[in-house]
């Protein structure tokens, strides 16, 4: 019996670990029962959590985790593929941005699979690069992303509809009133022009009239080249760029660089793809973008 009891606790403890923010990651009954959903990563598992939440029966988690960030050229682990093979809905940005769906789709044909930046216009990248995938650092495209979980889960899931478009109607009402604000705030600013770390910040600038001048590093991780380098510190210059702005997830070392030979200031702005485990995580990101905009723009 005693040793009944220390497996028993075990395996408690194995399920408290997995826990999202739904209840248990744990194998799934589909519509009429449990409904287990997997989100592939940090801004997807905010959005699902919102959704979802006090649905019963229904539970999230983060397939990678709230420090990973973006999934640049993620390689999908034997873990994650066990994780999904007992989950019901797969949340996904698609755009591009997770390379590994196509995989996931022809091993689990019976997962939904949702891709939330379904229907948003993507901008396009540059040369070769592909479409830019990150749509939701714009407000109002996670709206829509918001919306389109929404209608996937309440189609899936039909006996709870009415509470997930409770959560809908609940957290764009949060998302417009961001939206609203953030659009007022910076109207002064309109036209400004920034330096980014990487491509995370086009949708943001589209949406709030900002113009994007350089990007440092077109992929975190591919540091500038000594020619980029210096082609970005004359454009600094020539423009007059006061502001450039690093991410709270990567080193800002060329940023900082820039910053010595131009004058300019190096400010951090949040795409929101690592944080905490909480349900307004999203919005007081963007607020803390508004507050260091209107700083940096000044």
């Amino acid at each position: 019996m005693r040793i009944k009891a220390i497996i028993g606790t075990l395996f408690l403890a194995g399920m408290i670990f997995l826990t999202g923010c739904g209840g248990k990651d744990k194998a799934s009954t589909g519509p009429a029962g449990k409904v287990s959903v997997v989100a592939s990563f940090y801004p997807m598992y905010l959005m699902a959590c919102n959704v979802t939440k006090d649905v019963p029966g229904v539970s999230v988690v983060n397939m990678t985790s709230n420090t990973f960030g973006c999934l640049h050229d993620y390689a999908i682990t034997t873990a994650d593929m066990k994780r999904l093979a007992v989950a019901d809905v797969f949340v996904t940005n698609g755009a591009g941005m997770e390379s590994f769906l196509d995989k996931v789709a022809a091993q689990y044909p019976r997962l939904k699979i949702v891709q939330l930046a379904e229907g948003i216009p993507l901008i396009k990248g540059h040369g070769e690069e592909g479409d830019n995938p990150h749509v939701w650092v714009s407000v109002s495209n996670a709206i829509t992303q918001v919306r389109n979980l929404g209608k996937a889960l309440a189609e899936f899931d039909q006996p709870h509809a009415e509470l997930y478009r409770k959560n809908i109607d609940g957290y764009v009402a949060k998302l417009d009133a961001l939206r609203a604000r953030m659009k007022t705030e910076l109207e002064q600013f309109r036209g400004r022009k920034i330096v980014t770390f990487h491509e995370a910040f086009p949708y943001f600038a589209q949406e709030f009239g900002l113009e994007i001048a350089a990007v440092i590093e077109r992929e975190p991780g591919s540091a500038p080249s000594a020619k980029e380098l210096a082609e970005t510190i004359d454009l600094v210059k020539a423009a007059g760029v006061k502001a450039l702005f690093s991410e709270p997830q990567y080193p800002s070392a060329a940023a900082d660089a820039i910053a010595r030979e131009t004058g300019a200031r190096v400010y951090v702005l949040d795409p929101a793809v690592t944080g905490p485990d909480a349900l307004d995580a999203y919005i007081k990101a963007m607020e803390k973008n508004l507050t260091v905009l209107k700083e940096a723009l000044q």
